[in-house]
């Protein structure tokens, strides 16, 4: 074991060797801005992030060179038109460079971009550059709803006298081949809106745009209206930073969680298989569904949040798996892909049955629909008796890999399916007594739960590293990042030891966790969780220093502005659901909620001295809208809930890290 001292003093030397400068700041008008010499630091500067609408997806690449040119590689995915193959993969992608745009025209001569003095990012990204006498600031955004990518142009003529600006008329259009994809052929566009010769006097302001847009041959092309959609896609923005509002004592975590709530919610795809959110990223992981990113990760937030189509999709994506629960109790597919039309399963089981309980059980309860968890419920009892039934010897659950699908060792039994599998009996028993199940049903659900919850710790349970915490799985001499799952399923007996490991050197950088000590490998998604457990785990102080540099680094630093998947896999894409898991590490972490009803949880807070109180106004949990309100008093926290219309629901005082039992 390291000594706590030394433990200390290399835990400090690591974090220091790692901090950098921002590159970005918070913005007033609740985005992140930045300038060219901040940005920059006088050496090109590239990044890269994703937005989605409800039928495109788009990555941009974007760089900015010393001098302030900017060049974009705008990577547009359009979900439901399919290549030939139709697989996980198959959403046709096309990249516009920049360099290949139709450009304006100014008094005659070609547009040259200028010189990029800020730029920000608040549900798009947004540039100002100046050129020739003009001042233009653009923007990108998705469309909320049209198979459309937009750069909005405002020009300005910031010179004392008059200028020409001729925008390009009729469309670029390139034919696809019909062999390349499933049904018939396509074709991209480029088209400028707004075209035509504007003569601006000084200090005159015109909007135009670009659209670029994709469909299948003979459908007719769109023609969006710039102005229109700009002003939907900051509504649709605003209305999501309107509802779970937090308010905490750091600034960084508050706006990472606005941005997060943004990112978990645009990814959510119309598409023929109903709405599905979709994970996103270079991988092309668009219009299928998957047992950890929808069912366990995003689905579970959606009722918090309180958007429509967030709890559709979650919804639909448990009425999909549903149709994969079969008599023999072959394994659930690990992904439904192609709008429904195929599956995954290169992996085996990962764990699926678990993953997809320990989300539909949670979901159900928080959504407060009691129709809707009538309708998971044999979905729910269906995955858990798949579990019974992969129950070894030893008393654990036996999966073939885990959800990082074979990249790293997960041996024949891991800590992933079984503590997944141990929550989830957990939460059908609350599941069973508020569909009015037998009581006998809910009684068995937590025997087994305590009986899984003793065989965790008598297999798992270990030193490895010189920490008492847990073996990832038998044979596993290395400590891993998945360790900090029992602290986030409230299994606290190796809390302390394993909060020390997860901060450890071996494990913390300034990327969070490591996927295992001595690799060069994080997800994540282990950190998003090991946040969450720590806050549950009690140790409010160290889980609230360690997300706010994490916050600080995702959200103003070298790669922005949202959590990301992996490294080196991937180039770091913005994952929709692990910006739900970030907003999970609030509503269970520091509020430490609960769902146990349709209308009632449990809430467990623990508020770091750095924070006196922390608050989350509108949540749409439990069929309702409600605030809360977590305070220190001593000798606790007082917990106060008050419904959308001020009546206090509940108000207690007692010690943190106790129960709070909240009815609305």
């Amino acid at each position: 074991m390291v000594e706590p001292l030394l433990f200390v003093l290399l835990l400090v030397a690591a974090q220091v060797v790692g901090q950098e400068p921002d590159r970005w700041e918070l913005a007033p008008d609740g985005g992140i801005r930045t300038t060219l010499a901040k940005l920059t630091r006088g050496r090109a500067h590239r990044d890269h992030l994703e937005m989605g609408g409800r039928s495109v997806n788009a990555i941009i690449k974007w760089s900015v060179d010393a001098e302030g040119r900017i060049a974009l590689g705008r990577l547009c995915r359009w979900p439901t038109l399919r290549e030939k193959k139709d697989d996980t993969h198959a959403a046709l992608s096309v990249e516009f460079a920049s360099t290949g745009d139709p450009l304006p025209t100014v008094d005659g001569r070609p547009y040259v971009p200028g010189t990029v003095s800020t730029l920000a990012i608040h549900g798009a990204l947004t540039w100002t550059e100046s050129t020739g006498g003009l001042t233009v600031e653009r923007t990108i955004f998705p469309a909320t709803s049209l198979p459309c990518l937009l750069e909005r142009w405002e020009i300005q003529n910031a010179a004392k006298r008059a200028i020409e600006v001729a925008i390009p008329r009729g469309a670029r259009e390139e034919p696809l081949p019909r062999e390349r994809f499933a049904w018939a052929a396509h074709r991209v566009r480029t088209e400028w809106i707004g075209s035509g010769l504007h003569r601006l006097a000084p200090g005159e302001r015109i909007v135009v745009g670009l659209a670029f847009s994709a469909r299948e041959e003979g459908q007719p092309a769109p023609y969006p209206d710039i102005e229109s959609e700009w002003a939907a896609r900051k509504a649709y923005r605003d209305g999501l930073e309107a509802s779970l509002r937090l308010r905490t004592g750091d600034p960084v975590v508050d706006r990472l969680f606005a941005f997060s709530k943004l990112r978990a919610a645009e990814n959510v795809l119309a598409t023929r298989g109903g709405l599905m959110h979709a994970p996103g990223g270079f991988n092309r992981y668009l219009a299928a569904l998957w047992c950890n990113d929808q069912n366990e990760y995003a689905s579970p937030f959606f009722p918090f949040l309180g958007d429509p189509a967030g709890n559709e999709s979650a919804r639909n994506a448990y009425a999909w798996y549903a149709r994969y629960a079969n008599p023999e109790y072959r394994p659930l597919p690990s992904s439904i892909v192609a709008e429904g039309r195929g599956t995954w399963e290169g992996a085996g089981d990962r764990g699926d049955a678990a993953m997809t309980a320990y989300g539909a059980a949670r979901w159900a309860l928080a959504n407060g629909d009691p129709q809707a968890a009538r309708e998971v419920w044999p979905l729910v009892s269906w995955c858990l008796e798949y579990c019974e039934r992969h129950r070894t010897a030893d008393g654990v659950i036996a999966s073939d890999s885990d959800e990082l699908e074979n990249r790293f060792s997960a041996g024949k039994t891991n800590l992933a399916t079984s503590c997944l599998a141990y929550d989830a009996l957990v939460s059908a028993a609350y599941l069973a007594e508020a569909l009015g199940e037998p009581a006998v049903l809910a009684a068995a659900y937590r025997r087994r739960a305590t009986d899984l919850r003793a065989a965790i710790e008598r297999v798992f349970g270990a030193r490895v590293a010189g920490f008492e915490t847990y073996r990832y799985h038998e044979g596993l001499d290395r400590l891993r990042a998945w360790i900090c799952l029992p602290l986030a399923m409230d299994i606290l007996d190796r809390a302390a030891g394993t909060v020390d490991a997860l901060f450890s050197p071996e494990l913390w950088t300034k990327d969070g966790l490591l996927t295992e000590a001595g690799t060069a490998t994080y997800w994540d998604r282990s950190t998003l969780y090991a946040l969450r457990g720590v806050f549950r785990a009690g140790q409010a102080d160290r889980a609230a220093e360690h997300l706010g540099r994490y916050a600080q680094r995702r959200l103003l630093g070298d790669h922005v502005p949202y959590c990301q998947e992996a490294f080196p896999e991937s180039d770091q894409s913005h994952l929709s659901a692990e910006s739900a898991l970030y907003c999970r590490i609030v509503t269970e972490g520091v509020f430490g909620i609960r769902p146990v009803g349709f209308r009632a949880f449990e809430a467990a807070p623990h508020l770091p001295k750095a924070w006196p109180s922390a608050s989350l106004t509108r949540v749409r949990a439990f069929g309702q809208a409600w605030d809360i309100t977590v305070t220190r008093r001593a000798p606790g926290i007082e917990v106060v809930v008050k419904t959308s219309d001020g009546q206090v629901r509940y108000r207690g005082t007692k010690p943190e890290g106790k129960t709070h039992r909240v009815v609305l």
